[in-house]
């Protein structure tokens, strides 16, 4: 997750804004001008994009393209339940560092974790969080108000699908979205194999909002209550609700 955080400092400046704030637009025109070192660090500051708005961001275009073709890759950050903490990859292949003759390892764990860190119930080696996940959605939504529809990503990644920054946004809603919305079989995702929940009427509409979620079935880990960040689901839907046109993806060959 730590490769992907870049992407969240994006923002987008409507030209209203700079001409109701002539002073910032002076000084940010006076550190581009003074401060080449940081300018070069943002990206597309002089140069407008969809609407005319100004974008400040690490990420460029094509960088960010290298960026999400991991992210959106189902065998690495993608899972059908949001964006995982860490890649799948990491499974097979765990990271080893060798320092004093002890070798540490970060191997991909989905679920609990497997030590005490933290308190043990706390795992950033696979699992979905929201907070984060949230401010991924929050940054692609950002980066198509600049870019607009033009700009299309492969999604998933090796499926030839190509969808704008604003659909990729939708979708990874859709996905954190379905962790507690009921699939054809009844169940939630949320609930795992807790069949109280899943099937007892008194309970199985009791939803929960638990601190992280199985990056590969979606199931709720962590404490039961953590309405202070899962609650962000409320305002996914809620956008998702308002959203209501959808545009058709393009083939690569199209």
């Amino acid at each position: 997750m730590v490769g992907l955080i870049p992407l969240f400092a994006v923002t987008t400046i409507e030209p209203a804004l700079l001409v109701q704030l002539p002073e910032f637009r002076v000084r940010m025109e006076w550190f581009l001008a003074h401060r080449p070192d940081l300018a070069a660090l943002v990206s597309r500051w002089q140069e407008p994009g969809l609407g005319k708005r100004r974008m400040l961001a690490l990420c460029r275009g094509q960088r960010m393209k290298r960026v999400l073709r991991r992210m959106l890759d189902e065998a690495e950050f993608l899972s059908a339940y949001g964006v995982r903490a860490l890649s799948r990859a990491h499974l097979a292949q765990p990271y080893r560092f060798h320092v004093n003759g002890d070798t540490l390892e970060v191997r991909y764990l989905p679920g609990e974790s497997d030590s005490g860190l933290f308190g043990g119930n706390s795992n950033w080696r696979g699992p979905i969080w929201f907070p984060v996940n949230y401010l991924l959605i929050e940054a692609l939504q950002q980066f198509h108000h600049y870019y607009g529809d033009d700009f299309l990503v492969e999604h998933p990644t090796g499926s030839g699908q190509l969808h704008t920054l604003r659909q990729i946004a939708d979708d990874l809603a859709q996905r954190l979205i379905g962790i507690f919305r009921r699939g054809a079989d009844g169940r939630r995702p949320v609930f795992g194999d807790h069949a109280v929940f899943q099937h007892d009427p008194h309970w199985r509409d009791a939803l929960l909002f638990y601190e992280y979620f199985h990056g590969d079935t979606g199931r709720g880990v962590g404490a039961s209550h953590q309405t202070g960040w899962t609650g962000l689901v409320a305002k996914l839907i809620q956008q998702q609700g308002e959203w209501q046109t959808r545009e058709p993806s393009r083939t690569k060959e199209e």
